[in-house]
């Protein structure tokens, strides 16, 4: 299967009719002026000239604030500029991201006449008590009807939730996964709550009426999250925020994040979990005490499998003193390994009298 690139246009805030207390797209996207047609055509040319396989796919994306939001004429003249890569053979589809009170028919027919390939939609909850709090101003019935017209026209189906929303608990979290799947996404992208600076989630944090999640809870929330959709063979494209200038460590000068579970490879952090506790269960089926285990991987999975910093490996030879020795095989399908017994520690039986 070919590699598909995204090239991202960042469209700021001002297609958005609501303001939601934890967003600030100025600060999430970088910018706070609107683009241009010219913006654009840059930042495409950009991205051809750097793209090492010319054979990959490459989508144009146009992220930030919500995409048909914005002035129709604004709109197309956007969608015409991608579109001229596309029929010039030089890109190979379009896709935005927008809210699910934003979707329509008009709006589908229009983006299918450019060619957009996949819509995005802004979930965050599917409970709508917890929407209100976050003053998203849509419901999770906007949600399904939006879903449900999207894939009726024939787009590829992608949903974003969030943990770490105000009011909202692990379970609701959980459920909301559970909600997501029954419409059929074909990707989804989960972003733990950040605190960014001047917006209301900021302001309630600092006055104590909001206590985000710390790195460790986001991470156990995510670990419980990701199987769910993994088990419906559902891409999980991103977990956690896309590390930037603005979105970086709060003790970094021009941070733009006040609080909350910020880590550089948050990612890393949930997937090498999941497979420490996956080796960990596996072991402990093994029914004896082991001093060294052979783990047979394929070469991607090897920085999941050691760990953010070498964590698993450590933690399995303080915690159980077991040493796990790691082999690369390509024929290993992602996601699956193998486990081998190297060396025992030796059983001592008590001596009868």
């Amino acid at each position: 299967m070919k590699k598909r690139y995204i090239i991202p246009i960042f469209v700021p805030h001002l297609g958005c009719p609501n303001d939601c207390v934890f967003c600030n797209q100025k600060s999430i996207s970088g910018q706070q002026k609107m683009i241009t047609k010219e913006d654009i055509i840059k930042t495409i040319n950009f991205y051809l000239e750097n793209i090492k396989d010319k054979e990959a796919k490459k989508e144009v994306a146009f992220f930030g604030g919500s995409f048909t939001g914005i002035d129709v004429d604004k709109q197309e003249e956007f969608l015409q500029t991608a579109y001229k890569f596309i029929k010039d053979g030089r890109i190979d589809s379009i896709r935005v991201s927008t809210r699910p009170d934003y979707i329509n028919k008009d709006i589908l027919k229009r983006l299918k006449k450019y060619k957009v390939r996949t819509i995005e939609l802004g979930v965050q909850s599917a409970n709508d008590y917890i929407l209100k709090q976050s003053h998203r101003g849509h419901t999770f019935e906007d949600v399904k009807k939006a879903s449900k017209l999207i894939r009726w026209y024939g787009f590829y189906l992608g949903h974003q939730m969030m943990v770490g929303l105000p009011e909202s608990t692990r379970l609701d979290e959980i459920n909301t996964a559970k909600e997501l799947i029954k419409l059929k996404p074909k990707m989804v992208r989960i972003y733990p709550v950040l605190v960014i600076h001047n917006t209301k989630l900021e302001k309630d944090y600092l006055e104590g009426k909001y206590k985000p999640l710390t790195v460790v809870q986001a991470v156990e929330t995510c670990k419980e999250i990701v199987p769910i959709f993994r088990e419906k063979g559902i891409d999980i494209i991103r977990i956690g925020l896309q590390n930037t200038d603005e979105i970086t460590d709060p003790s970094v000068k021009g941070s733009e994040v006040v609080a909350g579970p910020y880590h550089p490879a948050f990612r890393q952090l949930v997937e090498a979990n999941l497979w420490y506790d996956d080796i960990l269960k596996r072991i402990k089926e093994m029914n004896t005490k082991v001093k060294r285990v052979k783990i047979i991987i394929n070469p991607k999975d090897v920085n999941n499998v050691v760990g953010h910093k070498r964590e698993n490996i450590q933690k399995l030879k303080d915690v159980y003193e077991l040493d796990l020795i790691i082999e690369q095989d390509e024929k290993m399908k992602e996601g699956k390994f193998k486990l081998e017994i190297l060396e025992k520690y030796p059983e001592f039986l008590d001596e009868k009298e």
